[in-house]
């Protein structure tokens, strides 16, 4: 995280979170949905206001973490702004080879193996979790799945936040869980 958020929340350290108001879609975009939008449904169903500012874009990438019970945010400076998350909390395209892979934060990693859900949908398992593919990629894989250089595995999306440890909307899961607010665990 960056300096200034770390001594933002040393400086102000009780701000209460914040929930529904940011989302992640399939596409690695972030959108913004104040209560007019969150009042016209949940996400991704009404995404709200797409976030396009390059540097307001790669501030949030540098102060996205997950909490130990799985669920992703962004840090606004002392502020916790939780994520709504249409697939997963990664989505990655290919670096150089189809092993490297980057996320739409601009972490680079690895594939461990790709997994592909009942829908069609194709997942990278990764040392910092699991992501969806962009769809751009799918192709350039199909590629190297047909040259047998590469297998995929066949999943149910059902398991995935279970199996994977993520929470996709940690507004719903808040409002449930049992386990107590954690510090955050940067990835």
């Amino acid at each position: 995280m960056d300096d200034i958020v770390i001594k933002a929340m040393g400086k102000w350290p009780n701000v209460p979170a914040c929930y529904g108001w940011l989302g992640l879609d399939a596409r690695g975009d972030w959108y913004l949905r104040d209560l007019a939008v969150q009042a016209q449904g949940s996400f991704p169903q009404i995404k709200g206001e797409k976030i396009v500012h390059s540097k307001w874009i790669a501030f949030m990438g540098r102060n996205y973490a997950a909490d130990a019970n799985g669920c992703w945010f962004f840090q606004n400076g002392p502020q916790r702004v939780f994520v709504e998350l249409e697939v997963t909390p990664w989505v990655f395209r290919f670096g150089k080879t189809v092993t490297e892979l980057i996320s739409h934060t601009g972490v680079l990693t690895e594939s461990l193996g790709f997994v592909q859900d009942e829908h069609g949908y194709v997942y990278a398992k990764t040392p910092i979790g699991l992501g969806l593919l962009h769809s751009h990629e799918v192709a350039l894989l199909a590629e190297h799945i047909d040259d047998r250089l590469l297998a995929i595995e066949e999943a149910s999306s059902k398991d995935f936040e279970r199996k994977y440890g993520y929470v996709k909307s940690p507004g719903v899961y808040s409002a449930i869980a049992t386990v107590p607010p954690q510090e955050p665990s940067v990835r």
